[in-house]
């Protein structure tokens, strides 16, 4: 923190130094922060985009997706996770769905192993795609927590009144989606394994 300015008297000193004391206590509060105590949140409910029945996804037209630009990698593959690798590059059926953006098709990369290349994928939304597990799982991280203002404590209190909050997690959105095809009840329930 910078210096103090010089404060001749001694109210404008007790002030700067609740002002200071004030920011130190928003300063914790924001430290405390973790992304463990974030991720406690509850997350914000949504109904899924896509209703879509059983007979309705067997007669849609099969989307296979393929990286549209890939950049390769200097690392070296560790064969020590050549069956996590086989796993998660194994194609599944998702539905990607925009939540931010209703409609709008997702541009994502991934690079979920050293050793791979990095790739972007243009994933349509809302229908039924193929596409490996890796990319499924990735556009199921995006989301992001929202912070409010607590209004019913009290943080503090000089000559010109009292100051009310405390910085919260209000809840976690889920930004991005991709809920998976092969059990039709997961849609519904809102399944998130894949």
């Amino acid at each position: 923190m910078t210096r103090k300015p010089d404060a001749s008297n001694s109210l404008a000193e007790k002030e700067l130094d609740k002002a200071e004391a004030q920011f130190k206590e928003f300063d914790n509060q924001v430290k405390e922060m973790t992304l463990d105590r974030m991720n406690m949140a509850p997350k914000e409910e949504k109904d899924v985009q896509t209703k879509l029945s059983q007979s309705e996804i067997e007669k849609a037209k099969q989307i296979h997706l393929k990286p549209i630009r890939s950049i390769g990698s200097r690392e070296k593959f560790n064969e020590d996770y050549r069956k996590e690798y086989n796993f998660a590059t194994e194609y599944v059926q998702f539905i990607a769905e925009n939540n931010e953006i209703i409609g709008e098709d997702l541009d994502i990369w991934t690079k979920p192993f050293p050793g791979m290349p990095a790739q972007e994928w243009k994933v349509p939304v809302n229908k039924p795609v193929w596409g490996p597990r890796h990319l499924a799982e990735q556009i199921k991280k995006c989301s992001y927590h929202r912070l409010t203002m607590a209004q019913h404590s009290t943080v503090g209190s000089d000559g010109m009144g009292q100051y009310y909050g405390a910085m919260t997690v209000d809840k976690a959105v889920q930004r991005l989606d991709a809920i998976p095809v092969s059990d039709r009840k997961s849609i519904f329930m809102g399944a998130t394994k894949f």
